[in-house]
């Protein structure tokens, strides 16, 4: 088999140990006979299962017991709309930090729900989103501040959280969860799509403090925090598989140190690459050295031409998923939890060796 190093921005790569394992007992999970894609999530096999992996999560990040921890369908996405049904009881204002692309969405979506009013509170817009705003502070005339501490296509985030007085948190993790270090009691709900750096695509985990949804109206079932909490996230067939490679996941994660040890790691890989953008003649990082995200990378030539022959001969190397995200165009190199150092030593490596290339023919 060929060896490649994945860069993509999801989904995303997974240990490599993980994946053994899934192999090995992808036919017969725990010796039922019976694939885990088979199994009933009525059944003890898929209940142990999944208890097993939320109290690996909430050991991993320090979950206290009056939060829900919820494993849902539909993505980050539709956290969008879920959290204001749920969340917006009070004054139906939520106030909006602009860090790009992502908050913008999720803004877009709020307003579609009858009756909320969606109002950016502070924006990146004028750094062209190369910054992030650090002072936010609102009056309790909110019911929540929305939050994307990890900002994929901008390359942005956030390690430590700007102030909000008493306006309780509402942060989209979907990026950075479990490789950064955050405390989950400064958020009144959390929640993260899995495919960046938990698992597969299907599975949404929401985190989220059980008072803070107790006043939400009735809502259809799938759409309620109250009722899937009280149902164990099982309200209909649960995404059984990729609730299990990501309990895999949290398993491994607990081997290799934690939350803590994965962010020094992280920060380690980024470093290493960021060491060579700033000192490079051809490459540059856009974003400002503060804000720099430590798992999504984005970096340029300033020449377009230039950065699709890069992308093509990196790809012929092995190291694929390099392209930038259509909307900024140049490259992007995503560095989650399971993606090895050694990767990004091969990428500065062929990075130099390309320079050096373009060097010689001008």
């Amino acid at each position: 088999m060929t060896q490649v190093y994945n860069f993509a921005a999801g989904p995303a790569v997974l240990p490599a140990e993980v994946l053994r394992q899934v192999q090995s007992e992808l036919i017969s999970y725990k010796n039922s006979g019976m694939s885990v894609m088979e199994i009933s999530h009525r059944s003890s096999l898929y209940t142990e299962m999944e208890a097993e992996a939320e109290a690996d999560l909430r050991k991993l990040m320090s979950i206290p017991e009056d939060y829900d921890v919820l494993f849902l369908q539909g993505g980050a996405t539709l956290q969008f709309a879920m959290a204001p049904l749920n969340l917006a009881n009070r004054t139906r204002r939520i106030g909006f930090v602009d860090t790009g692309h992502w908050s913008q969405r999720a803004e877009e979506e709020a307003k579609l729900v009858t009756g909320i009013k969606a109002e950016v509170v502070a924006s990146g817009e004028a750094s062209n989103y190369t910054e992030l705003p650090q002072a936010v502070e609102l009056t309790e005339n909110y019911d929540y501040l929305h939050l994307t501490l990890n900002n994929t296509i901008e390359g942005t985030m956030y390690k430590e959280l700007p102030y909000t007085g008493k306006v309780p948190l509402v942060g989209d993790l979907s990026s950075n969860i479990l490789g950064q270090e955050y405390n989950v009691t400064d958020f009144g709900m959390i929640y993260a799509g899995a495919q960046k750096n938990i698992g597969p695509a299907g599975l949404t985990v929401v985190v989220v403090k059980h008072s803070f949804f107790k006043d939400a109206p009735q809502l259809p079932a799938m759409l309620s925090y109250a009722k899937q909490a009280a149902k164990h996230s099982a309200l209909n067939t649960p995404p059984v598989f990729a609730i299990y490679v990501a309990g895999l996941v949290f398993k491994w994660l607990v081997q290799q140190g934690g939350v803590a040890q994965m962010q020094q790691r992280n920060e380690a890989k980024a470093q290493l690459l960021y060491d060579y953008l700033d000192a490079s003649q051809l490459f540059k990082s856009p974003v400002k050295k503060q804000w720099r995200s430590t798992t999504n990378v984005p970096f340029i030539t300033g020449n377009q031409e230039l950065d699709q022959r890069f992308i093509a001969q990196a790809q012929s190397n092995g190291l694929v998923n390099l392209k930038g995200h259509r909307l900024v165009g140049g490259m992007r190199a995503s560095l989650y939890n399971a993606f090895p150092r050694t990767g990004v030593e091969k990428l500065v490596e062929f990075m130099q060796t390309f320079e050096e290339t373009v060097r010689r023919t001008r």
